[in-house]
């Protein structure tokens, strides 16, 4: 497969997760809000969910207050952000009219169809329980991709970089949606444990499609241990940090088999998988849970460098 092909398909595949993952973190930021706000009126879980994103710089250059109206214009709608749902989804449909003979029929249609009806959608329509409406079509947008990807793609190494990208972003994501306790819980140390803790914690759980199946799992009250040690360490939940390393390493060793050669990339997901093995929710939480998912976010972004130079992405 020539390089260009390959990182088309990464990258359409993080787009669209990514799409999905920015719908997820307003979602919990504008939950959040509701429950506090700052003095004027800004919302400091929309703040920490900017910060978690890394997207509150640009957001700062051009708004003066973050209200859930800017800040969902911001995060959905606008073109100069590049994480912004409507850059995502365009900047899918780019890649993937680049590789169209490499995907299937259903493929194409899910991701054509999505932009246009996203795009004849008016911003200022959008606000209220049509806000939550369109939070909730943009993950179908991807579950829909995602489908036609996993029921319609020859396994071959087209499908790896698709899977790759898909897991990558998906990692990257519930990491800054744990991250967002330290951004949130940083100024008052002492609404740790509290009632407020642990409704934000519950938010969180819900970010991830995770808090019925939370209750299978631990069979007990939503608690800050149980729901980190849920999304990080548990392998059978589908968007925790174990899940998704285990669904890249397993991917890179696909490629592996159908190349024949060992590349970077191999060692960079060693990497990252050396911060999951053997540890445990507690010496996580003794290190620093900021700290750990830090870490975790910077190994894990250097598994795209080294996919690119490996499989001669440029």
């Amino acid at each position: 497969m020539l390089g260009r092909t390959a990182q088309n398909l990464f990258w359409l595949s993080r787009y669209i997760e990514r799409a999905e993952n920015m719908a997820r973190m307003f979602e919990v930021g504008y939950r959040m809000s509701l429950t506090s706000r700052r003095e004027g009126g800004a919302s400091e879980h929309l703040i920490s969910m900017m910060q978690a994103a890394e997207v509150d710089e640009g957001f700062d250059a051009k708004y003066k207050l973050a209200d859930v109206k800017s800040v969902a214009d911001y995060m959905i709608f606008d073109e100069a952000n590049p994480s912004s749902v409507k850059s995502c989804l365009l900047a899918a449909r780019t890649n993937a009219r680049s590789v169209r003979t490499a995907l299937t029929t259903e493929m194409w249609e899910s991701i054509n169809a999505a932009w246009l009806e996203f795009a004849a959608i008016r911003p200022r329509d959008i606000s209220g329980a049509k806000l939550q409406e369109l939070l909730f079509w943009i993950k179908q947008v991807s579950h829909r991709y995602r489908g036609a990807l996993l029921s319609t793609f020859l396994r071959d190494d087209g499908y790896a970089f698709s899977q790759l990208g898909n897991f990558v972003e998906r990692a990257d994501n519930t990491a800054r949606i744990l991250d967002m306790k330290y951004y949130v819980l940083l100024p008052r140390a002492t609404m740790v444990g509290g009632e407020v803790d642990i409704a934000q914690w519950t938010m969180i759980l819900r970010a991830a499609s995770a808090h019925r199946s939370y209750r299978h799992v631990y069979h007990d009250r939503y608690k800050a241990w149980n729901i980190a040690d849920y999304l990080i360490l548990r392998p059978e939940m589908p968007r925790s940090l174990a899940f998704c390393v285990d669904w890249i390493n397993r991917t890179v060793h696909m490629l592996e088999d159908i190349y024949g050669t060992r590349t970077g990339a191999h060692d960079a997901v060693d990497a990252v998988a050396e911060l999951l093995e053997g540890n445990s929710v507690d010496r996580i939480f003794e290190y620093g849970l900021h700290e750990f998912l830090t870490e975790f976010i910077n190994r894990n972004n250097r598994i795209t460098d080294a996919l690119a130079e490996s499989y001669n992405f440029y």
